[in-house]
């Protein structure tokens, strides 16, 4: 089994900060061509052809209000380290790994500037973390391990000067960043990023509390399976779900009882050895489509998202850290949040559209 974030089941920024940072980014509506409609899915395939990066254009989805979607790997992550490059009072970051020189100097360049600068890295992941943590601490960082009240901190998020967040479904791993499906949310709602930064204050010195919720934010372990099952459980045409683990009961038989009451149901996830054969063997003989990638080197879905009747003014999108695990949602620390900005849910409809079409078809012949 090849996990690249190794977990078990045990914008994109204004574009005028952008702009100061000297990275030009595009907002735009669109990404993949256009979807064929939920209930009207593509052939299925019987071996995948994973989706060209390079042909697909640079997607950060256009966002009424604060919420904006970075799609990767097209997009790629020099609106993170741009993001970086604005901070002036502070950079929060909390990373299940890292392992990216770029953002580990931006990080450095950041502090040596006067921001006040402090980063959480998984212990559990210190064989991949240790060389960043060692760097950033030599160069006027405030690093800290995660607490151990957590299984894992599989947490993947950024704020900077207490005023912009990206929640994002990816680590800073960049060895990954050209092969994986991956996607993050530029969050300026000032409630949630009071509320992320006084989660962070608590992680940092391993202090326990109730996270807020912000108007938005999904946190694990405290709401996050009943926050999920709500987009699930409230879907009435359709429902879409990257997931890379296929591992929590609860959430597959809210997926087969969606599909039961007539629900549109698509899965695209991982399945490289063979792990999730009984679950998407019960998905599927529930009335759940599904479509999996299984390179153990090429195209991956690390993304976790579950949409929600794109197309109707009731849709919504959970985009977060959360995998369908009971780990996941019940022991780690896991931060997600659920939003309804119509050209975020646009833009992952296009990008759902072309993975299922190119994802193997369960059962497969």
């Amino acid at each position: 089994m090849r996990h690249r974030s190794l977990l078990t089941s045990a914008a994109l920024v204004l574009g005028a900060a952008l702009g100061v940072a000297g990275c030009r980014v595009q907002f735009t509506a669109g990404g993949s061509p256009t979807p064929p409609a939920a209930s009207s899915p593509a052939a299925p395939s019987s071996a995948p052809a994973s989706p060209d990066p390079a042909a697909q254009p640079s997607q950060v989805a256009a966002a009424s209000g604060p919420d904006a979607l970075l799609t990767e790997p097209a997009q790629g992550f020099g609106p993170v380290y741009s993001l970086i490059g604005t901070a002036k009072t502070s950079v929060d970051l909390t990373m299940y790994e890292l392992s990216d020189t770029t953002a580990e100097k931006d990080l450095a360049a950041a502090a040596h500037r006067g921001a006040a600068v402090r980063v959480i890295l998984d212990k559990r992941e210190e064989h991949t973390n240790s060389a960043a943590y060692s760097y950033l601490k030599s160069r006027g960082v405030k690093v800290a391990w995660s607490s151990p009240a957590y299984t894992y901190t599989h947490q993947k998020t950024l704020v900077v000067n207490n005023a912009t967040a990206i929640i994002l479904t990816a680590n800073l791993t960049s060895r990954y960043y050209s092969t994986t499906r991956d996607f993050g949310v530029v969050d300026h709602d000032p409630r949630d990023v009071a509320a992320i930064v006084a989660v962070f204050n608590a992680d940092f010195v391993h202090a326990s509390g109730t996270p807020g919720g912000g108007d938005d934010l999904v946190w694990s372990p405290t709401d996050s399976q009943a926050k999920i099952l709500s987009v699930i459980n409230g879907a009435r045409h359709s429902l879409r779900v990257y997931t890379e683990e296929m591992a929590d009961s609860t959430m597959e038989n809210a997926l087969v009882s969606a599909a039961k009451r007539g629900v549109a149901v698509q899965v695209v996830g991982e399945n490289t050895d063979h792990e999730y054969d009984t679950a998407f063997g019960k998905l599927a003989a529930g009335g759940v489509q599904i479509r999996y990638y299984k390179s153990p080197s090429g195209f991956y879905i690390h993304g976790k998202v579950v949409e929600a009747d794109y197309g109707t003014p009731a849709g919504r999108i959970f985009i977060g850290s959360e995998n369908f695990s009971s780990t996941s949602l019940n022991r780690n620390r896991e931060l997600g949040l659920i939003i309804a900005t119509p050209p975020v849910l646009a833009s992952m409809a296009k990008t759902f559209a072309g993975d299922f079409s190119h994802g193997i078809a369960w059962p497969a012949h």
